[in-house]
């Protein structure tokens, strides 16, 4: 991984071909939606979305897709506006080499940006959990469940959410 070289772009047709066939490692495809599927959301949720092809030179590594001022559930609290990971698929061949934790830096970056102070992401509970993962970058635990998926929070303000990320 060549950290100069590492970045998000937007899903262009320069390299749909490329982010469509990134895949996770069997025994973690149900954990996360295929990119394609992802893609598909982005599409019809285009004002919330955030979808990026995860690059390390030429290559495309990853995909990572945030969510973006969404209302959490809007039927117990309307003003509950979160912003987030969505998606995260890294390719199996290239797993373990850090494009995750870039991944969600990066997102966490942009988020920070757009004025958010806590970014969101959930995860499917059971074996081969990404619940280690995400608990390293720093996100803990809300309590909370959504669609029977782990809810994580990460402070983005002040030291405790530049720290890890």
């Amino acid at each position: 991984m060549s950290t100069s070289a590492l970045r998000l772009e937007p899903v262009t047709a320069a390299n749909f071909d490329a982010v469509c066939a990134v895949q996770v490692r069997p025994d973690q495809t149900h954990l996360v939606s295929p990119v394609v599927k992802s893609l598909a959301e982005a599409y019809v949720h285009g004002d919330t979305a955030w979808p990026r092809a995860v690059i390390d030179g030429d290559e495309v590594v990853g995909f990572v897709m945030a969510f973006v001022d969404i209302a959490w559930d809007p039927e117990r609290d309307p003003a509950d506006i979160r912003s987030g990971i969505w998606r995260l698929n890294v390719a199996a061949a290239h797993q373990a080499k850090g494009y995750g934790r870039f991944a969600v830096q990066a997102v966490t970056a942009e988020l920070r940006r757009r004025g958010a102070d806590r970014a969101y992401v959930t995860w499917e509970p059971g074996p081969g959990t990404p619940e280690p993962f995400y608990r390293g970058l720093g996100f803990r635990l809300t309590g909370e469940l959504s669609g029977g998926q782990t809810v994580g929070v990460l402070d983005l303000r002040g030291p405790a959410g530049q720290a890890g990320l």
